[in-house]
C-alpha cells in the first residue's frame, strides 16, 4: 500500500447504526488494500446515538484503526467504561479539562511512520466548548514534535466555521475534514499550504432517510411539532468517505478523492460504486 513517499489515509463519515457499519464492512471486504490507515467517525454507530465496544470491534475486524466522535460521543453511558482504556478512540479535544477520553492520538503505521488523528468540535449552533481554533493550536504544537502527518476531524454544524478552520490550519496539518451534517459536500480541494479540505464527508448509513433517520418520525417532529423517537431508517445504505494521499515526510496532501458506495441499490445485483475525480496538488 505505502510507497517510500506516500501514505494513503481513508476516512469514513459519520457511521449511522447497523446499516452504516454493514456498508463499511462490505466496502472494505471488496477493497482490502485501499489504505494504510483507516479512520471512522463513530458517534452515531450504535443505532444512531453513541457507540459501543461491540461496534468498535466490528469495524476493527475489517481494518478500521482509529475512531473519532462528536456531540453524541457520550450518549451511551457504557462509553465511560472503556473510553479511557482505548488508545485509538478520540472525542472532541475542546471538551472541558477532566472529561473522559482524549482529543487526539498518534498511530504508528508501516515503517514506523506516525500519524496524528485530532478530533475537535465547532461552537456555532453547538455546545459552548473551548475555542476549537485555540485548542487545535495547542495540539498541533504538541504533535509536531513527533510527526508532520496530522489529520483533523472537525465536527461542526456551520459551514463558515468549517471553512474558517480549513484556512486557519492550512499548511500546518495534512487534512481538515468536516463531519456532523451527514451530507457530503463537493468542495474538496488542496489549499495553497498543502492541506486537503472538505466541508463535510457525509455519512455511512441509510441513503433514503433524513440524514440517516426514519422519515416519519422526523415529519412528526418537523411538521406537527410533536415528540418522536428517532430511529435509523430502512433501505439501501450509502458509504461516504474520503481518500487522501499524503507525503509522509512533509505531511502535505498530494491528492484528495471523495468516495461513495451504495450497497444493494435498486436492481443492481451486488452494489453500485462511485469514485469522484481526484484533486491533486
Amino acid at each position: 500500500m505505502s510507497t517510500s513517499r506516500n501514505i494513503k489515509l481513508l476516512f469514513f463519515g459519520d457511521v449511522i447504526g447497523r446499516p452504516g457499519r454493514q456498508v463499511i464492512k462490505t466496502f472494505l471486504t471488496l477493497n482490502p488494500e485501499i489504505a494504510d490507515l483507516i479512520v471512522a467517525n463513530v458517534e452515531n454507530a450504535a443505532h444512531g446515538f453513541g457507540t459501543s465496544e461491540a461496534n468498535l470491534e466490528e469495524l476493527r475486524s475489517v481494518g478500521v484503526t482509529v475512531f473519532t466522535g462528536g456531540n453524541h460521543t457520550f450518549d451511551r453511558k457504557e462509553i465511560f467504561e472503556f473510553i479511557d482504556k482505548e488508545n485509538n478512540v478520540v472525542r472532541p479535544a475542546n471538551y472541558p479539562e477532566g472529561t473522559p477520553g482524549k482529543g487526539y492520538c498518534l498511530v504508528s503505521i508501516a515503517d514506523g511512520i506516525k500519524v496524528a488523528v485530532v478530533n475537535i468540535m465547532g461552537r456555532v449552533y453547538m455546545e459552548p466548548l473551548r475555542s476549537p481554533f485555540l485548542v487545535a493550536d495547542e495540539i498541533i504544537e504538541q504533535v509536531k514534535k513527533e510527526t508532520n502527518v496530522i489529520f483533523v476531524d472537525f465536527h461542526a454544524e456551520a459551514t463558515a466555521e468549517k471553512v474558517a478552520m480549513g484556512w486557519y490550519l492550512d499548511g500546518r496539518v495534512s487534512a481538515v475534514v468536516g463531519t456532523h451534517t451527514h451530507v457530503q459536500t463537493g468542495d474538496e480541494r488542496i489549499l495553497p499550504g498543502g492541506t486537503a479540505y472538505l466541508t463535510d464527508a457525509g455519512c455511512c448509513g441509510p441513503r433514503d432517510g433524513v440524514i440517516g433517520m426514519d422519515k416519519e418520525s422526523v415529519f412528526r417532529r418537523m411538521v406537527k411539532q410533536l415528540p418522536a423517537r428517532l430511529d435509523v431508517a430502512a433501505g439501501p445504505a450509502i458509504m461516504c468517505g474520503v481518500l487522501y494521499n499524503i507525503d509522509r515526510v512533509t505531511g502535505k496532501a498530494l491528492s484528495v478523492q471523495r468516495l461513495q458506495f451504495i450497497e444493494g441499490l435498486d436492481d443492481t445485483p451486488d452494489s453500485q460504486r462511485f469514485a469522484f475525480a481526484v484533486v491533486n496538488n
